[in-house]
């Protein structure tokens, strides 16, 4: 099963982003504000995160 990467943007904590587990970071303007957060399996996260990641390398889920 895949598994996916949590990082939480720390000057926003209610953003995360998600890539492809052990996928680094896209090329972000300000990679120090993703903190790495975990690790989840693809059957525990909603499909619009999935879909996203697969389709663009990386997915963002408002973590509220």
């Amino acid at each position: 099963m895949q598994e996916y990467d949590l990082y939480i943007n720390v000057k926003k904590p209610a953003i995360g982003l998600y890539v492809r587990k052990g996928a680094s970071l896209p090329d972000f303007a300000d990679p120090e504000d993703w903190v790495f957060d975990g690790t989840s399996a693809q059957d525990l996260l909603p499909s619009s995160v999935v879909e996203g990641v697969e389709a663009d390398g990386h997915a963002f889920r408002d973590m509220d």
